[in-house]
């Protein structure tokens, strides 16, 4: 067996590595990630990792390398990407491309949404090749371009073009792994299931005419009544493998949640179940889009002139789909609360996904965080968004979101991710690439 990691060097690694990846302006649009794709590149060959840097159209660079096991199994992927959403320099206490370490944290745009696990990913490949550890599974390493804007020319681009480059049995991948207490206990999310896209057009057509004169089939009128009633329509209930796993792991630690809870599927007590389930309503909102498909109604469009009744007007819709359903099954559900006149044409879907919590890389997440922080406990989670994982999962691969971080009092109340200040602790940077790195060798052993 090699020596373990020397954490005190990898501190000062890891934060190094972090500070020079937000020093790259990679904001989507327009991207230029083939900036930090080198640079990856660069750091992987320093340690005899030769990767593959390739670009879906000029400047939108993913980077891949690969750190070769024994092949007794099949390979692991630890993907992230590397652009980032745009920032208002003047709202931030240090610049957004600063990279600044300050008072204990690492500043910058993309510091928690995800340069950091980036620079976790690379630190990890970078300890195995030094160490000369050969582990059962291949590690791959991908960090796409163009994720916040759909990864259409990164993660899905590879999927189509390079597919065996990234294929693996299982994947890890953000969106997981936050420390939370609730009452008592302290749980940590692991994210087994993901929602799926179902984005669609609302149209409604009538007769044009003079705005002095009103008319009963105004397009604009119509439209606005299906809009009303799709925003303030619950689509049914639905319940998931995952969300219930996640209820009843927080409800065995959690005097009388579990009874609580029990109302939650039930239409005619749901919402009253969850007003009283002790948390902000910031969180209470999210755990009632865990529950259901959702539309939210998002871009308004119609008519050209103020006196002008206009014979169309349409609407943009954000739908979300639970596991389990199509994008026309979806669309079943909304006809009914918006109306038979309205047209719905569907833009663009994606799967949703669920990986199993029965499974050897979730047990090594557990059994890592178990050695970690005693007495915590997983909390399989759902997210609302959506991931590269809705292109990872077209190869057959199992995809968790794991990204671990302790409960900081500190910053509690702050939306950093995509907000000002986004920053994150060294301490916080250390957890988490120590605690991947133990996930990736225990499972990459067993």
């Amino acid at each position: 067996m090699s020596q373990p990691p020397n954490w005190d060097a990898v501190r000062d690694e890891v934060v190094g590595i972090l500070q020079d990846l937000l020093r790259l302006d990679t904001t989507n649009p327009p991207g230029n990630e083939s900036l930090a794709a080198e640079y990856v590149a660069a750091k992987m060959r320093e340690v005899g990792i030769e990767p593959v840097v390739l670009e879906s159209e000029p400047g939108r660079g993913s980077v891949v390398g690969r750190w070769h096991g024994t092949g007794e199994a099949a390979p692991l992927l630890l993907m992230s990407h590397t652009d980032v959403v745009p920032a208002e320099p003047a709202a931030w206490s240090h610049g957004p491309f600063s990279g600044d370490l300050a008072a204990g944290y690492v500043w910058g745009r993309g510091a928690l949404d995800m340069k950091c696990i980036t620079a976790a990913h690379l630190v990890i490949l970078r300890l195995l090749a030094r160490q000369g550890l050969r582990l059962r599974r291949d590690v791959v390493q991908m960090a796409a371009a163009d994720e916040e804007v759909g990864g259409v020319k990164g993660a899905g681009w590879l999927v189509r073009h390079h597919p065996d480059l990234i294929r693996a049995e299982y994947a890890l991948n953000e969106g997981g792994g936050n420390e939370f207490p609730f009452g008592p206990t302290r749980f940590y999310s692991v994210q087994t299931a993901e929602k799926g896209l179902a984005r669609f057009r609302m149209r409604v057509r009538g007769e044009p005419g003079h705005g002095s004169v009103p008319r009963l089939d105004n397009a604009v009128v119509r439209l606005a009544a299906a809009v009303a009633r799709l925003g303030s329509t619950p689509l049914p209930l639905h319940r998931t493998r995952t969300v219930e796993a996640m209820f009843e792991s927080i409800g065995q630690a959690v005097p009388g949640l579990a009874e609580a809870s029990s109302g939650l599927w039930d239409e005619t007590t749901s919402s009253l179940t969850l007003s009283k389930i002790p948390v902000p309503d910031s969180f209470r909102r999210l755990l009632a889009a865990m529950l259901r498909n959702t539309a939210t109604p998002t871009v308004l469009q119609a008519g050209t002139k103020i006196n002008v009744i206009p014979s169309l007007a349409e609407a943009l819709v954000d739908g979300r789909t639970l596991p389990g359903f199509a994008a026309q099954d979806f669309l079943a559900e909304v006809r009914p609360v918006v109306g038979d006149d309205v047209e719905l044409e569907l833009l663009d879907d994606s799967p949703a996904l669920e990986a199993d919590l029965d499974s050897p890389l979730y047990s090594a997440i557990v059994d890592v965080m178990q050695d970690e922080l005693p007495g915590a406990r997983p909390s399989p989670t759902l997210i609302t968004g959506a991931t590269d994982a809705k292109h990872i999962v077209h190869l057959g691969t199992r995809v968790y979101g794991f990204g671990p971080l302790r409960y900081e009092a500190a910053t509690e109340g702050e939306a950093l991710v995509h907000g000002h200040n986004e920053r994150i602790s060294v301490d916080n940077l250390l957890f988490m690439t120590r605690v991947l790195y133990n996930v990736v060798t225990r499972f990459g052993l067993t």
